[in-house]
Formats: structure tokens, sequence, C-alpha cells
């Protein structure tokens, strides 16, 4: 098997935390969609986020900072330093809330991983190597492993696994890998008379990652 091109870790990373989805009421409070397990924590007032924002946006490279944090009928709501009305609010509406995190630190769920905390694991199939994480992808229906690999046959490649306990039922951040039972398929080409068949679905299962 040819060799991987190692990815290295950054000593600090960004974290996707929130995404401002809704203005609410007439003082400029914004209701939020929460990327983290955490929000009580994160969106205390003083706490700073760097934004996600079209370049012709007026809060283009500026901070965000919280002033206040509330749950208004089991939704998420932030009012926000120089958001005074709701005009000021709409403005911000798709701005997704960014914030920097040493890359060694680990989620305090259990079953939980921060994207860079997978980035760069092996990926191990029946004892063998098949592969290295690059990258994570979100979905509202379940997130992807992106995983780069490199065979004799195919040269290099990428293979987009479910991250779901079915087909990763270990990741093992501390040994430097994910295990994986990948359905026929997704890491080969199915045998001819399979193609027609029914054997590339994948299976359902829990997911096995948590929020920033």
């Amino acid at each position: 098997m040819p060799k991987l091109t190692d990815v290295p870790k950054p000593e600090r990373t960004q974290l996707r935390v929130g995404r401002l989805v809704k203005a609410h009421g007439l003082k400029g409070a914004i209701k939020l969609e929460l990327f983290t397990d955490d929000p009580d924590g994160r969106f205390v007032p003083g706490a700073t986020f760097t934004l996600q924002v079209p370049e012709a946006s007026p809060w283009h490279g500026k901070p965000l900072t919280v002033r206040e944090f509330r749950w208004m009928n089991s939704h998420p709501v932030a009012f926000f330093e120089g958001v005074e009305d709701r005009d000021a609010a709409e403005g911000l509406i798709k701005a997704i809330l960014w914030v920097d995190e040493d890359a060694d630190a680990a989620p305090a769920e259990d079953d939980a991983w921060y994207d860079h905390q997978l980035v760069g694991l092996d990926v191990v199939r029946d004892g063998v190597v098949v592969g290295r994480v690059i990258r994570v992808d979100h979905f509202p229906a379940q997130d992807l492993l992106i995983v780069r690999t490199a065979t004799a046959a195919d040269g290099e490649g990428e293979v987009l696994v479910p991250f779901v306990k079915a087909i990763v039922p270990v990741v093992d951040v501390a040994a430097g890998r994910v295990v994986v039972t990948p359905p026929p398929g997704l890491f080969e080409e199915l045998p001819n008379e399979d193609v027609d068949g029914d054997a590339s679905s994948t299976p359902d299962g829990e997911a096995a990652t948590g929020s920033n």
C-alpha cells in the first residue's frame, strides 16, 4: 500500500458552535441553532466569537460578543453587543459562530469528539489500515468521515463513511485510529453480480459523534 501523507495537527483550532437563524422580538435578540453540547457554558456574557459572514456584510472581520443568553420556550436566544434592534439582528441571520480552542481540548460528553481529534486518525478494517481521516462533514441527518485511501489498484481516492456506530464502532484517539465495519462496496467496487442489488445500501445506526 502506498504511504499516506500525514495530516498535521494544529496547536489551536476553530470550533463551530452555533448559527444565527432568526431575529426574535424588537430588541435585537436572535434565535440560535446550536452546534455545542454546552450552550450555557459557551454563551456566557462576554464570550466572543469569530463570525463567518459574506465579505459584503458590515460584520465581516468583526467579532461578536454575547450580552445575554437565555432559553425562550425551549429555544436558545442570545443578545449581542452592538445589536440593539430587530433590523441589526436581521443583518446577522445565517452567520456562523466560531470560537478558538486548544487542539488537545476534549468534549465533556462521552462518545463525542471534536473534528480536529478525528482528522489524521488511521482507518482500520479487519486489522488493516485502509485510509486516513482528512476531514469531517456535518449534515442534518448524520456526520460523514472523509477518508483518503491509497491502494496499488486504484491510487489515491476519498471515501465518505457515515459516522454511525454500526459502521464506526471504535474511535481510539489515543491509539490514533478508528475501526470501521463498512457494508460491501464502501471501500471497494462491488462484484458484478451485486451491482444491481441492494448491497450498496448502508445500515441505519445511532450517531457516534457529538457537537462541538
